[in-house]
């Protein structure tokens, strides 16, 4: 991963001479855009908009991890380490080779005192008294130890002597090593990288929303809670909120767990409770703005709790909306009503017996509750799996089990659908809820007591100056 800070940072220079076309964008240029930002669990990165012109040149891409921090290349601090190990080991052995050589010097001197005895009891042969003669012989005695450690300090500087040429050796050869790399000091990279982000949210600003063309494979999050549940972010909250809330149960559920952190949410710790006035039915709940938006058990109600004070701001029945398993989704749950919120605002996804079961669409006011407008999308929702909303557009799959696809598609805008044939790779056999996150750019999923987020491929047109 924290190669990819690099390849960003690559990207945004020429390649074979071609100019930085970003500048592009301002002047009208059609793109196609791949939106792939989710939140790694290990290392916190962030993926932000890429751009591509129709001729395939790169306009703007890039890998910014969060909070402007920008992880070392994985060689490159490898290479940093190892260069301070060698400088570490090169210390050592010059404080060693000091010590040595003090020593040494020591020695040596009492090896020449040694000699000196020797050399007089040599010579004296017969003439000393008894006594003297063994005072020479004792001292001569303590000695004698003197000469095998003089023995192991010469071994000592002969292997010093090895060992520095060897660590000369590989540094020069790391050295080499980081000047092939290129490798910048941190603190450049770091301005490198932060002023690369700041260009990069002035693209994604510009190449606002587009169509759905892939679904990348799943990422798991977490393993926890029942076979059902629902787990999400606020899709209004600043990048630097990253809480998360968990719902386990599809039915008579009021506890709402917060993590302050995916992080948190990863490990399990680090949460309040909140105990809802109300009980839920169904999965398809939705944080918004520091509120949870729900179907109250057993109605069409539809209930706005605000965390922070712990109560509930407005409740409102959806005019004609089935709930208590009527008109759920296939794999049932009291699925009956579906909130979600895209880069538009907040929506319910429901249907009424005047529409034959046929999904409704509807834009709801996030303040009131009540029904701006309402589309009857013709598509059955007993026979769709899930669904989610990107940029005004329904997306539904055909099935909650293996082998789904994204398989139709309702465009608000202009009031018409498709068929699409997008895969859609079901991990764990059985989705109970499926939500878009237009902050993160990426699907929540509830998979078989499995939380998984999948990355969205998108494309995008943008329009020339001039055009409405």
């Amino acid at each position: 991963m924290p190669k990819l800070c690099l390849k960003g940072i690559g990207q945004m220079k020429t390649e074979q001479g071609i100019p930085d076309r970003r500048n592009d964008i301002d002047k009208g240029l059609e793109a196609r855009s791949i939106l792939t930002l989710f939140q790694s669990p290990e290392e916190g990165w962030q993926l932000y908009t890429s751009a591509q012109a129709p001729d395939g040149k790169c306009i703007c891409t890039a890998v910014i991890p969060a909070q402007s921090t920008c992880s070392r290349d994985g060689r490159s601090r490898e290479l940093r380490q190892l260069m301070e190990k060698v400088q570490n080991v090169s210390q050592s052995m010059e404080v060693l080779e000091l010590r040595t050589y003090r020593d040494l010097q020591y020695v040596r001197s009492m090896e020449t005192l040694m000699r000196s005895l020797d050399a007089r009891l040599r010579a004296a042969d017969g003439s000393l008294s008894a006594k003297s003669f063994q005072e020479l012989k004792d001292r001569m005695t303590e000695l004698l130890p003197l000469s095998s450690v003089l023995e192991q300090y010469k071994a000592d500087t002969r292997t010093i002597v090895r060992l520095r040429e060897e660590v000369r050796n590989l540094s020069s050869s790391l050295a080499a090593i980081q000047e092939e790399m290129g490798a910048y000091g941190y603190e450049d990279l770091q301005q490198r990288v932060m002023a690369l982000e700041a260009r990069l949210h002035a693209c994604a600003q510009k190449l606002g929303c587009g169509k759905l063309t892939g679904v990348s494979n799943p990422i798991t999050i977490r393993a926890m809670g029942s076979r059902f549940g629902s787990w999400m972010t606020d899709t209004m909250a600043p990048s630097a909120d990253s809480r998360v809330w968990y719902m386990d149960g599809y039915y008579k559920g009021r506890r709402v767990l917060e993590f302050r952190t995916l992080g948190d949410f990863i490990k399990g710790q680090n949460f309040i409770q909140h105990l809802l006035p109300q009980p839920w039915a169904g999965t398809g709940h939705v944080v918004y703005n520091g509120s949870l938006f729900y179907n109250k058990y057993q109605s069409n109600v539809v209930v706005k709790y605000h965390f922070r004070s712990r109560s509930v701001l407005v409740q409102r029945s959806l005019p004609g909306a089935g709930y208590n398993n009527t008109f759920p989704y296939s794999w049932g749950g009291f699925s009956d009503m579906d909130f979600m919120v895209d880069e538009s605002g907040l929506w319910a996804v429901y249907t009424t017996n005047q529409n034959a079961g046929n999904i409704v669409v509807s834009r709801l006011d996030p303040h009131t509750l009540e029904v701006m407008r309402s589309w009857d999308t013709g598509y059955p929702k007993r026979s769709a799996g899930e669904a989610f909303m990107i940029c005004g557009v329904l997306y539904v799959t055909n099935s909650h089990l293996a082998g789904a696809k994204v398989y139709f598609a309702y465009f608000t805008n202009t009031s018409s659908y498709e068929y699409t044939d997008v895969p859609f790779h079901n991990q764990y056999s059985h989705i109970s809820m499926l939500d878009y996150n237009p902050r993160e750019r990426a699907l929540y999923t509830w998979n078989n007591g499995h939380q998984v987020l999948y990355n969205v491929t998108l494309f995008h047109v943008i329009s020339t100056a001039g055009d409405p």
